[in-house]
């Protein structure tokens, strides 16, 4: 059904193009499946009407919710300003847009539920403590503006980062510098790709998985590291 509403949404610009952008979609091996691909859908068809304001839409939603692609919906972007629905600036700007305004709200509720409240939350949690709060907040009081810059350009992380950013109250001028400039690089690389690859836009894809299998992979270590850690810890204090 959602494959039906795209192509309903995308035939005004269909209709002006020897190619369709639903019939791409539907032939890249990107189907995500489920809740999370007609999610896609919808915001792909969002985009090719709406132009750069669409392309906002579209990523904005993505910062907030990262199982969307934006594998996928920064390349379309690309495509459709290549098929002279919206300019290439347009479609950097309203993605760039996007990001930041997505980061912001992540970053205001992170702010607003504060690091008092994760600390209690610790305290009652198993392997959890208040101390790792204060851990956490100290080691990005010292490298959080290099984490927020470089965490921009990796896949998961690039929405994840404004959570330790807003509980560590990160100035929020330099903060949203940097989640420009960051978000900017990355909405650039995949726009420019997309608008340069034209039809062949998918062609990047299984690099970008890779790239996101990597960045998962090294979040999933990183947390059993860290179980395991506790775990030895906890031993040690109960043998002493």
């Amino acid at each position: 059904m959602m494959n039906a509403m795209l192509v309903a949404a995308a035939a005004p610009l269909a209709a002006s193009s020897s190619v369709s952008l639903a019939a791409l979609v539907s032939a890249c091996t990107v189907d995500t499946g489920g809740v999370i691909g007609a999610v896609t859908d919808w915001l792909v068809s969002v985009m090719s009407v709406m132009g750069g304001v669409g392309t906002g839409i579209a990523v904005f939603l993505e910062n907030l919710f990262p199982p969307i692609p934006s594998e996928v919906i920064l390349p379309l972007a690309g495509f459709t300003a290549a098929q002279g629905h919206m300019t290439l600036l347009e479609a950097i700007v309203g993605a760039t847009f996007g990001s930041v305004v997505g980061a912001l709200a992540l970053y205001g509720v992170a702010y607003a539920i504060g690091a008092d409240r994760i600390r209690r939350l610790f305290d009652r949690m198993p392997l959890t403590d208040a101390s790792d709060i204060d851990k956490a907040n100290a080691w990005f009081a010292r490298y959080g503006s290099l984490a927020v810059l470089v965490g921009r350009v990796i896949p998961i992380v690039r929405s994840l980062i404004s959570i330790p950013a807003g509980l560590a109250k990160t100035n929020l001028v330099g903060f949203a510098l940097l989640t420009t400039l960051g978000s900017a690089v990355w909405n650039t690389i995949l726009v420019m790709a997309g608008y340069l690859l034209g039809a062949q836009w998918c062609g990047i894809l299984g690099f970008l998985d890779r790239f996101q299998l990597v960045a998962a992979g090294v979040i999933v270590l990183l947390c059993a590291w860290y179980v395991v850690a506790k775990v030895r810890s906890a031993r040690r204090a109960s043998l002493s």
